[in-house]
């Protein structure tokens, strides 16, 4: 089993890269196409994610085999909670000031550190 400090060190490799494909990497164009199966932009920020989080991968010492099949999860399940979380939100508007849009942007976030939670989980 790798050490703690190595664990500890790739959960804030995935949550600072989190924070830089979400909400400093996301352009209007991205943002607009998610939800739409159809649209490049949910699978474009699926990838950014994706490729943020290989070298975090590598750096923990994974074999090559491990590192596509996570790699290959994340963006699936990236693009679904994305994809899902647009198509609610278009169906159920809510301001940015209200509960129901914080409780959609949490669930949303939550699910994609769980996400961390299970690349963790394999890593180990």
């Amino acid at each position: 089993m790798e050490s703690a400090s190595s664990l500890i060190g790739l959960l804030a490799w995935l949550q600072v890269k989190h924070f830089a494909a979400d909400y400093l990497l996301q352009s209007t164009w991205i943002l607009q196409g998610k939800g739409d199966i159809r649209h490049p932009g949910g699978y474009i920020h699926a990838a950014i994610h994706v490729a943020g989080t290989l070298p975090g991968l590598f750096l923990f010492g994974l074999d090559g085999v491990t590192i596509a099949v996570l790699a290959l999860g994340e963006f699936l399940i990236h693009f679904t909670i994305d994809h899902l979380k647009a198509v609610h939100s278009r169906r159920h508007p809510a301001a940015v000031t209200t509960r129901p849009y914080w409780a959609a942007h949490g669930a949303d976030q939550l699910l994609h550190h769980l996400t961390y939670t299970g690349i963790l989980a394999a890593a180990m």
